[in-house]
C-alpha cells in the first residue's frame, strides 16, 4: 500500500480555497432536502415501507428523524470548531484519532460516489419510463444519464450558488405538488375511512415488518451531512450550519411523517398495506393523486420525480466532490484533486474525477444490460446508506471524544448525553439494515455480502495510509483532520 503524494498543489491553483461566505441559511437548507429526495422517497419508496410495517410507517419515519435531531445536538456543537470540507473525516479524526477519521474518509467518499451514481441511473430510468408514458417517445436511460451528467459536471464546476438555485427550484416544486396531494386528501374528507389518529399510535411498532422499515426511513435522510460540508463556504458557519442542519432534519421528519399518514388515508388505515403490497403498489401514490386531484397533478409528479432524481444526484455529486477536494489537500489522496478553479472557486479536478467515476459506472450498466433501477440504484444505494450511517454513528462518538476532557461551556447534555444515545440508536439501525438489506436491494445473501465488504476493506485501507503518512512525515500527519477553512 503506497501513500498518496502530498505534493503542494500549484500556486495558482492552491492560492484560494472553496468560495468563502457564498452559502446561506437557505442554501444549506436546499442542498440537505434535496439530497434527500422528498418525491423520490414519498413516491417511490414509502410504498414499500407502508407494504412491510402497515400503519407503522408514519412514526418509522418520524422516529428515524427524532434519532439525527438527538445526533445533530452534538454534531453542530462541534461544527462550531472544525471547518473542513471533509466533514465526517475531519470530525472523526478530531474526536477519535487521525488514523479512523482517514478509514472513515475512504469509507465516506465511497459511499457518496454510490448514492450519486445510483441516483444518476435512478434519473435516467424515471426519465426514460415517465417521457414514454406521457409522450409515447422512447429514448433509452442511458442518454438521459449521460445527459444528466454533463450537466450535473457543468453545474459542479460553475460557482456553488448556481447549484443551490438548481436545486432550489427543483425542491420547491417537488414539495409543492406533494401538497397539493396531501391538500387532496384532506378536501375529501381524509380518505375513506376520515382521518384516522389511531394510525400514529406506537402500539403499531410491535408489527412484524418494522424492522424492515427502518431501513427505507433511515436511508430518507441520507445526505444531511451536507450543512457541514459546506460550512468552509457558508455564511458564519458557528450559526448558519446548526440552524439550516435542525431545519433541514425538522422539515424532513415532520413532512415524510405527514406524507405517508396521508397515503395511508387515501386508501383507508385498513386497506393501505395491502395495496401497497400489491400488483400496483409501486404506483399508489400516483393513482391516489390522480383520483383525488386529477390526472394533470399526477402527470406533473411523473415529471418532478425526474427532476427530484436529478436533484438529488446534483447535491451528492458535488458532497462527493468536496470530499474529494478535502482529501487531496491533506494528502490523503493526489494533492491535484486539493485544487480549486482561480475563476469560480469551485474544486474543478474533483469535480473532474467524481464524474469519470459515474461515467464508468454508467458504461458497465449499459454493457452488462444491468437494469438501471434494480440493480445500479438499489444496490448501490444500500452501500452507500449503510456507508454513511457507519459514519454518523462514528462522528456522534467523535463528539464524545472531542469534548470529553473539555467542553468547551457546551452543555453536557449536547455532547455527552446526546452523542451517545444517537450512537446507540444508529448502531442499532445499522444491525436492522444489515439484517434487512435484502428488503433494499431485492439481491441474495452473496450479493449484499459484496456490496457490505467495501465498507470494512476501505476502512483500514484509510487507517494503512495514515499510518504511513505518520511513518513518513510527521508534519503531513500532523495536519490530517485541523486543515480549516480559516487556515488554508
Amino acid at each position: 500500500m503506497t501513500a498518496p503524494t502530498s505534493s503542494a498543489p500549484s500556486p495558482e491553483a492552491a492560492s484560494r480555497g472553496l468560495s468563502d461566505g457564498a452559502v446561506g441559511t437557505g442554501d444549506l437548507v436546499f442542498f440537505v432536502v434535496a439530497a434527500a429526495a422528498p418525491l423520490t422517497v414519498m413516491a417511490g419508496v414509502a410504498p414499500l415501507a407502508i407494504g412491510m410495517a402497515g400503519k407503522a410507517a408514519p412514526l418509522g419515519y418520524l422516529m428515524s428523524g427524532l434519532l439525527l435531531i438527538v445526533f445533530a445536538a452534538g454534531f453542530t456543537a462541534m461544527s462550531r470548531f472544525v471547518r473542513n470540507a471533509g466533514a465526517f473525516y475531519a470530525y472523526i479524526g478530531r474526536g477519535l484519532g487521525r488514523p479512523t477519521g482517514a478509514g472513515s474518509a475512504y469509507v465516506a467518499l465511497f459511499s457518496y460516489n454510490a448514492i450519486q451514481v445510483g441516483m444518476l441511473a435512478a434519473f435516467g430510468w424515471f426519465a426514460e419510463t415517465g417521457v414514454q408514458d406521457l409522450t409515447g417517445a422512447h429514448v433509452p436511460w442511458y442518454v438521459w444519464a449521460l445527459g444528466g451528467l454533463v450537466a450535473i459536471g457543468v453545474l459542479g464546476y460553475l460557482k456553488v450558488t448556481l447549484s443551490a438555485k438548481v436545486l432550489g427550484v427543483a425542491l420547491v416544486l417537488e414539495v409543492l405538488v406533494l401538497l397539493v396531494f396531501e391538500a387532496g386528501v384532506l378536501a375529501h374528507g381524509g380518505g375513506p375511512r376520515g382521518l384516522d389518529l389511531g394510525t400514529l399510535s406506537p402500539v403499531h411498532l410491535g408489527a412484524s415488518g418494522v424492522g424492515g422499515m427502518f431501513v427505507l426511513a433511515i436511508g430518507a435522510f441520507i445526505g444531511f451531512e451536507a450543512t457541514a460540508i459546506y460550512a468552509e463556504e457558508a455564511r458564519r458557519p458557528e450559526r448558519t450550519v446548526p440552524r439550516a442542519t435542525y431545519i433541514a432534519v425538522a422539515f424532513l421528519a415532520l413532512f415524510y411523517t405527514f406524507t405517508v399518514w396521508m397515503i395511508i388515508n387515501a386508501y383507508g388505515s385498513d386497506r393501505a398495506q395491502a395495496v401497497a403490497s400489491g400488483e400496483g403498489g409501486a404506483d399508489m401514490v400516483f393513482a391516489a393523486t390522480e383520483r383525488l386531484t386529477g390526472a394533470w397533478v399526477a402527470d406533473c409528479m411523473h415529471v418532478l420525480i425526474i427532476t427530484s432524481a436529478f436533484a438529488a444526484a446534483l447535491a451528492f455529486h458535488n458532497g462527493a466532490a468536496r470530499y474529494f477536494y478535502a482529501l487531496g489537500r491533506e494528502g490523503l489522496l493526489h494533492a491535484r484533486l486539493g485544487t480549486v478553479s482561480a475563476r469560480t472557486r469551485a474544486p474543478v479536478v474533483a469535480v473532474v474525477a467524481q464524474s469519470g467515476i459515474a461515467l464508468a459506472v454508467l458504461v458497465v450498466t449499459m454493457i452488462s444490460g444491468a437494469d438501471p433501477y434494480t440493480v445500479t440504484f438499489l444496490w448501490s444505494s444500500g452501500s452507500g446508506i449503510l456507508g454513511v450511517m457507519l459514519m454518523q454513528a462514528l462522528a456522534a462518538l467523535a463528539v464524545y471524544g472531542f469534548f470529553r476532557r473539555d467542553r468547551r461551556g457546551v452543555p453536557a447534555w449536547r455532547v455527552v448525553a446526546a452523542p451517545l444515545l444517537a450512537c446507540a440508536g444508529l448502531a442499532v439501525m445499522i444491525v436492522l439494515v444489515c439484517a434487512n438489506l435484502d428488503l433494499l436491494t431485492g439481491a441474495s445473501a452473496g450479493v449484499n455480502a459484496a456490496l457490505i465488504a467495501p465498507l470494512p476493506l476501505l476502512f483500514l485501507v484509510g487507517v494503512g495510509v495514515a499510518l504511513r503518512i505518520r511513518r513518513r512525515d510527521a508534519a503531513a500527519y500532523e495536519r490530517l483532520t485541523t486543515v480549516d477553512a480559516e487556515r488554508v
